[in-house]
């Protein structure tokens, strides 16, 4: 079955907000045979030249809009993924202002009706977005109880919020939201100092509530982004560079213009690509260019990876962490250990390949991309085209989970200079070779670690480098604008990749250093748990070394240089949820074709916010070297939760995904390009080997709310390889933990 059209809306923020009495996103409703495929509200187009207007981040009108019926739209410049965000987000609001689920509608990601509240990353969506929003509606609260009181004459504290109206606590007739408002604006700031809903009046946040996306997506509904269309669209194909840094010397465009339903071949500089009333037509008529490139071997020799590392240019060193004094106290202990870990290279690996429709209409442009960071990618057209950020609109869309920059972004570049050379509507989608082949992919990381111990094995000294790129933030610069040669905004600031390089035990004597790197292979960009998972993978892993050396059962050994309650408690659940045996590692009997053996790990992540501990276990065939994962159990403390379900759903998928990544994945290149340019190079967890997942949530209701998008993936490989070791004494020092390492380890023993 086809999807139905979509057709923008001429309607501005300006038009919703002051149109008719109550605040409606509308869509254009497919015929009766497209009803399975009916899209969500899509929100309006960009009309006309200068329109889109910054919306301002400390007003209440940026985040909150209330109609005469008393419905309230949010506007969150934070945008689902996947992860549950709107739902949550839907339960803030509603909550704030107690209003039933229904009455509430959340708009993600539009640039011309959002404010900007930085990408969607780093686990901030809640702690930070949401709680700007939250802030938003607790002034909104305290302004609607004040005006319905001015009209009652009224005290104030005798009035209550209920079903989008304002009235007596005692009883009695009350006011509609959406009469207590001028212009149904309230043309206030947000006050920071506005007291939230007392969390023990809650009756929406920290219950389960099933997200509000899964009866679309489950009935085939719900619009993704690579199901957007338009009217008059067409589409295109970007033909890639056979070498990363070679260029177009020559294209003989004859045989691609001959066929039907092309329309324009573009080229401008290294970049080229082809436009064609079909996607079918645009792959075809992209095959049958014929190119002539210069030669290029740009990058390192794969088998030298970690050697190419370690020699790169130094251009900064982060200290981390500086403790008394750690070398002084190595040089005095009784046994020093050290260890160098290593992470590959992933790709995001979105399952959808990427997409994005631009068009370019009355000299603004309006992109509909599944962009994490719509304001940020707004600014970056802006500079690749050479229009005013205020002429260029970005419409979040869901696409395929990325979490991390993928090619959403690169594919909306494509579509613009696309649809610029066209002069339409113009889909770009990408092929599975170009979202593994072009996508910014997770960086290596190499990790050096010292340690000293007592005489009774107590650890008295800390000392790491960790060999991290200098950019895997920000705004990762465009492929697009890269190859044609455009002006483009960059700011590949180096993010929170240094995290977790710190440790959370207490010990007298310690120096951790990252230090950063000029020349990365390939795009630096973050993915899930970015350097944090890295960081925490080799600390957690060499503490499992030394608490073997001191032959003390791993989880005591952490408990016993641990000191905040809050993660003294969260390890402790996690041993009772998993039965844990405790004793050394590892396991006595090493013995037999299938080894079995648990691992535990730890992290408070980025050393202020959520607590973690988990528990691995594994089976390792002797006889192929293949490492499975049955159960993994985890406990979390995220502060107050907003959605238990959610929550869940998030560890399930950071358990899972990462598992993933810690057996199976890795990036492959030659000198030229990325290799690993399908599922059969680049495989994935598969169904059969996906672990149950034991989980157990701990809830603060009355603190602050923290992440739970990434934290949990933090100690996944850790946890993996400490139970590797608990089951067969080798200890797996190298992402990914393949059959070939297994059983090169396996042999060494």
């Amino acid at each position: 079955m086809s999807r139905t059209p979509i057709s923008p809306l001429n309607l501005s923020r300006r038009a919703l907000l002051q149109g008719s009495g109550a605040l409606v996103v509308s869509f254009a409703l497919p015929p009766l045979r497209a009803l399975a495929q009916t899209p969500p509200p899509i929100p309006p187009a960009l009309p006309t030249r200068g329109l889109s207007k910054s919306v301002a981040g400390d007003a209440v009108d940026g985040f909150l809009a209330i109609g005469e019926d008393g419905r309230v739209t949010v506007f969150s410049g934070k945008v689902d993924l996947g992860t549950g965000v709107r739902t949550a987000l839907t339960q803030m609001a509603a909550e704030e202002l107690d209003l039933p689920l229904e009455s509430v509608t959340v708009i993600q990601g539009d640039t011309g009706l959002t404010p900007d509240q930085g990408p969607t990353y780093g686990s901030l969506s809640i702690q930070n977005g949401g709680a700007q929003i939250r802030q938003a509606a607790a002034t909104a609260r305290q302004a609607l109880i004040r005006l319905a009181a001015e009209r009652l004459g009224a005290a104030p504290e005798t009035l209550t919020l209920k079903d989008g109206t304002v009235q007596p606590r005692s009883g009695g007739t009350g006011i509609a939201f959406g009469d207590l408002l001028t212009n149904r604006t309230f043309a206030l700031k947000v006050d920071t100092t506005a007291r939230p809903k007392d969390p023990a009046l809650y009756t929406l946040v920290g219950k389960p509530v099933a997200r509000l996306d899964l009866p679309g997506k489950i009935t085939g509904t719900f619009t993704y982004m690579q199901d957007f269309r338009l009217p008059g669209m067409v589409h295109g194909r970007v033909v890639r560079p056979p070498a990363i840094g070679a260029t177009l010397e020559s294209v003989d465009e004859a045989e691609a213009l001959a066929l039907p339903g092309v329309i324009k071949v573009v080229r401008a500089g290294n970049f080229l690509a082809v436009a064609a009333e079909t996607e079918w037509g645009a792959i075809k008529a992209a095959a049958a260019l014929k190119p002539r490139w210069s030669r290029a071997e740009t990058l390192p020799d794969q088998t030298k990876l970690w050697q190419h590392v370690r020699g790169s240019t130094v251009t900064k060193d982060d200290v981390t962490s500086q403790v008394g004094d750690a070398d002084a106290a190595l040089k005095g202990a009784a046994k020093v250990l050290e260890a160098t870990y290593d992470f590959a290279i992933h790709t995001h690996g979105s399952i959808g390949p990427s997409c994005a429709v631009a068009e370019l209409k009355d000299g603004a442009l309006t992109c509909w991309t599944a962009s994490q960071m719509t304001h940020a990618l707004r600014r970056q057209l802006a500079a690749m085209t050479g229009l005013s950020t205020e002429d260029v609109r970005c419409v979040y869309l869901e696409g395929s989970g990325c979490y991390g920059r993928n090619g959403h972004e690169d594919a909306a570049a494509d579509a613009t200079l696309l649809a610029r050379a066209v002069g339409r509507p113009v889909r770009v989608q990408w092929s599975r070779a170009d979202e593994h082949g072009w996508d910014p992919k997770g960086p290596p990381t190499l990790i050096d670690l010292k340690a000293g111990l007592d005489a009774d094995g107590g650890l008295v000294a800390w000392s790491s480098q960790f060999f991290v790129p200098e950019g895997a933030a920000g705004n990762v610069p465009l492929v697009a604008a890269d190859l044609a040669g455009l002006p483009h905004e960059t700011t590949l600031a180096p993010g929170n990749i240094i995290q977790n390089s710190a440790i959370p035990y207490g010990v007298a004597n310690v120096r951790t250093v990252c230090h950063r790197l000029a020349d990365t292979p390939l795009r630096p960009s973050w993915i899930r748990t970015p350097g944090r998972m890295q960081n925490t993978y080799a600390n957690e892993a060499f503490l499992d070394e030394l608490a073997a050396e001191a032959g003390i059962d791993p989880a005591a050994y952490r408990l016993r240089s641990l000191k905040d309650p809050r993660g003294r408690e969260v390890i402790e659940r996690v041993m009772a949820l998993a039965q844990w045996e405790s004793r050394p590692s590892p396991k006595a009997d090493l013995s037999g074709d299938v080894l079995r053996g648990r691992g535990v790990s730890y992290v408070r992540y980025e050393l202020y916010r959520t607590y973690v501990a988990g528990i691995a276990e594994v089976e390792v065939d002797r006889r192929t070297g293949a490492i499975r994962v049955p159960r993994f159990f985890v406990v979390q403390d995220c502060g107050q939760i907003i959605n238990p379900d959610g929550v869940r759903n998030q560890l399930e998928g950071n358990v899972i995904q990462t598992v993933s990544r810690v057996l199976k994945e890795e990036v492959t290149f030659d000198r030229k390009a990325v290799t690993s340019l399908d599922w059969a190079s680049y495989p994935i967890l598969t169904f059969p080997e996906v672990p149950e997942v034991v989980m157990e949530l701990i809830d603060r209701p009355a603190e602050k709310p923290w992440g739970a998008g990434e934290p949990s993936a933090a100690i996944v490989p850790s946890a993996i390889s400490n139970a590797v070791f608990d089951a067969t004494g080798v200890r797996m020092r190298s992402v990914p933990f393949s059959p070939v390492k297994m059983q090169d380890g396996l042999r060494a023993t």
